[in-house]
């Protein structure tokens, strides 16, 4: 019989985020074993997750970042959610075929939709024909959602991801988690908490209030601990990747745009990228950049033109990236890594009031990249306390379509990022485990979660 286990993903945790000020996650480490966890090539949320569960690289598995351009429709698509998305035999899978009796909970793992566990949650808004996007979550079966909703209120999707992203999305799928487990009594838990990714992108990870923002995501920590070790549940620990600060962004498609490899389409007066018409172009990842060509063949052209964008670390040919596994279709022709200190952005325009509308909302399926400036309120408007209510109002009870216009586009205003995985060790990502293991390496591969959770599941030696 399979043992009752769960993982507990920490997001942006590392070595130098434990401390007094994380009495929980300090005194999990002082009794069991702390690695750090080597994150594939992008370190970044859908790859690194699909590399955990898979075991798997991403040259594999085919998660090459958390987006990427779909040749065949020439369109740009990022955060999609089907876990048919994800190739490979996922940990809960394997873990049937030896005991069929293991039932899996996913709660807010990414790929989280039409999957192959018994159970699970993930944010899904609903998108109304007047514009309107109401906070809701996706769930199988689809009675645990009502049931969750019912017991904590609706899934705060906004505390989740935009300006008013905190500590209570955290809350709430920790809450969520504990009842679901109380009731379905699953061999295996995955649950996502996100706080410390906010904060660590927004702030920076040396402000002064990140002890604060740490202790806030302990405390949730302290209580789910507290909840699986009275269920005489094991517990593994981990987290994706590591944050740095940042000081500026390298908008990648500008370079390119000005050097009349990007093309662009006017519409009512604003400017939409238009990559299928492109020679080159870009898909901003954080500290990484696939870039896609039309015509392979020019593949040295711009490997050069690349290699002398400042800001621009390195650059990775097809051949190059099938050494650290990230060779697979959907990736780009080239694959850029940022500086340190500096991020990709994906702005394309080359005057803001050219910006497309959904540029300065939170919107993050039509960007052509990933976008924290998601996290911030446009500094320039004077009373964003009365502007943004105003803007809710006119939505939410007069039911108008009016932009929800609020996001900056300043990318200096962004102090943390991810995606290199040549780190300082303190800043590196870690897996916790309860017990000190037999494997006394200090670092090791992201894969290799797959093999801890079954080792977890399965082995009763030295517990």
């Amino acid at each position: 019989m399979a043992h009752p286990t769960a993982v507990i993903n920490v997001v942006g945790l590392n070595q130098s985020l434990i401390g007094d000020w994380s009495p929980n996650l300090k005194l999990f480490v002082s009794t069991g074993n702390l690695q750090r966890l080597k994150p594939d090539m992008p370190a970044v949320t859908c790859t690194v997750q699909s590399s955990m569960l898979t075991g798997m690289k991403p040259s594999a598995h085919g998660v090459v970042g958390n987006g990427w351009y779909n040749r065949e429709m020439c369109d740009i698509q990022f955060w999609e959610q089907s876990n048919n998305l994800v190739r490979g035999e996922k940990v809960w899978d394997t873990a049937r075929k030896q005991d069929p009796s293991v039932t899996t909970l996913n709660m807010f793992w990414w790929f989280n939709m039409y999957s192959t566990a018994d159970y699970s949650v993930t944010p899904r808004p609903i998108y109304k024909a007047d514009g309107r996007k109401l906070p809701d979550c996706y769930s199988n079966p689809p009675e645990l959602r009502d049931e969750l909703q019912k017991e904590f209120g609706q899934f705060p999707l906004f505390n989740f991801w935009g300006p008013g992203s905190s500590i209570k999305s955290s809350e709430w799928i920790a809450n969520a988690t504990m009842h679901a487990h109380e009731k379905l009594n699953p061999t295996l838990t995955l649950v996502y908490l996100p706080h410390l990714d906010y904060c660590l992108q927004k702030l920076g990870p040396d402000h002064p209030d990140i002890h604060e923002h740490v202790g806030d995501i302990d405390a949730i920590i302290g209580e789910m601990l507290q909840y699986f070790t009275d269920k005489g549940v094991r517990v593994i620990i981990v987290s994706e990747y590591g944050i740095e600060p940042v000081e500026d962004a390298i908008p990648i498609n500008r370079m390119l745009r000005k050097n009349g490899s990007m093309c662009i389409r006017e519409e009512d007066g604003l400017e939409l990228m238009d990559p299928g018409a492109s020679d080159a172009f870009a898909v901003a990842d954080h500290q990484i950049a696939h870039v896609y060509l039309r015509n392979p063949d020019d593949v040295s052209k711009y490997a050069l033109l690349c290699r002398a964008m400042p800001g621009v670390d390195q650059v990775y040919r097809r051949e190059d990236q099938a050494r650290f596994g990230l060779n697979h279709d959907r990736s780009g022709d080239l694959l850029l890594v940022a500086n340190e200190k500096r991020w990709f952005c994906y702005n394309y325009w080359l005057e803001d009031r050219r910006a497309p509308d959904f540029a300065r909302t939170v919107d993050i399926h039509s960007k052509p990249g990933y976008d924290p400036l998601e996290l911030f309120i446009d500094p320039m408007i004077t009373f964003p306390w009365l502007f943004v209510p105003m803007k809710l109002f006119r939505r939410k009870v007069l039911h108008q379509r009016t932009l929800l216009d609020v996001i900056p586009l300043d990318p200096k205003l962004v102090k943390g990022s991810h995606g290199r995985i040549r780190q300082p060790d303190p800043i590196q990502p870690v897996v916790i485990t309860q017990r000190h293991h037999r494997d006394d390496r200090d670092q090791i591969a992201c894969q290799e979660v797959r093999n801890l959770i079954l080792q977890h599941l399965f082995e009763n030696e030295g517990w």
